[in-house]
């Protein structure tokens, strides 16, 4: 699943060519990817025809582009979550049709002209949908926590927080009320830069040693994001159609029975919470007194 450097590489793709758009024609291909929409196909063709564009935000792994209101703030928003395999995709109109689209949207800019957004996803996990804005945020993302590339995260307060938690540092991180933004790949590779074993309780944490672990996750991140993302095969691509580079310069994730780049001992790839773990035996020992 796109984690918040591949949604925050869309988001960020998409910003000059949507802010200021006006939506020309919708035309949902499959009603399968507008299910988050109340309403069904025709309802959100009908929000979004005549609607003016602003500039798309995001936080954690949600994707949004608030629908601006002539002299009042935006009270809607196109949701954007693109699931295992979603793609926001910016084409020319008349351009060659992309495999597995399920949404289209003609627009027109005032400095670029008329182009298209179209929303293609394979696995069918994803989808859009015009969604009322809570505080400013989509209400189906208002319980998810700020990231820790916000400019307003309070990495004391959350450190805190982590510390009163029995439940392992991994399934920490990938809880989207306590920070955003952090799956499976980004959650190894913190581990790792932190010598921290997935089952570690955060109680068991000092303050200083949650403070580092979340630094690590704040380097991963703004490093994947300086690098495009992480791209596997070619479902995550950026609005163009590309990939990004990241996978190279994974050091935990994906590398099991490889050597560990800081120790060289063999990594190991485990069964964890129906997925995997990845970790250096010797650099992030299983913690004292747990099974």
């Amino acid at each position: 699943m796109p984690e918040l450097p591949e949604v925050e590489v869309v988001r960020a793709g998409l910003a000059p060519a949507v802010d200021g758009a006006r939506v020309d024609a919708v035309e949902v291909l499959d009603a399968r990817s507008v299910a988050r929409h109340d309403g069904g196909a025709a309802a959100f063709e009908g929000a979004l025809v005549g609607r003016r564009l602003a500039l798309p935000e995001r936080r954690g792994k949600f994707l949004w582009i608030p629908l601006a209101a002539e002299g009042a703030a935006p009270r809607q928003a196109l949701l954007a979550h693109l699931g295992m395999s979603g793609q926001m995709l910016l084409r020319e109109p008349g351009a060659p049709a992309d495999r597995h689209t399920r949404i289209r949207l003609v627009l027109s800019h005032p400095a670029h002209g008329p182009l298209e957004v179209r929303f293609a996803d394979q696995r069918l996990f994803g989808g859009l949908a015009v969604r009322p804005l809570v505080d400013g945020v989509p209400d189906h993302a208002s319980h998810i926590a700020l990231d820790p590339v916000d400019a307003r995260f309070d990495a004391a307060a959350v450190a805190r927080r982590l510390r009163l938690r029995r439940q392992g540092v991994k399934a920490a991180l990938l809880d989207q009320t306590l920070v955003s933004g952090i799956g499976n790949i980004y959650a190894d590779e913190a581990l790792w830069r932190s010598r921290l074993h997935y089952a570690t309780p955060g109680e068991r944490l000092t303050q200083a040693r949650a403070l580092a672990l979340l630094a690590d996750v704040r380097d991963v991140l703004d490093l994947a994001l300086a690098e495009g993302g992480t791209s596997f095969d070619a479902q995550y691509v950026n609005v163009n159609g590309q990939a990004g580079y990241f996978a190279h310069s994974l050091n935990a994730y994906g590398r099991g029975g490889q050597p560990c780049p800081r120790c060289g001992a063999t990594m190991v790839r485990e069964p964890w919470a129906n997925r995997s773990s990845h970790r250096c035996p010797r650099c992030q020992r299983r913690p004292r007194g747990l099974a």
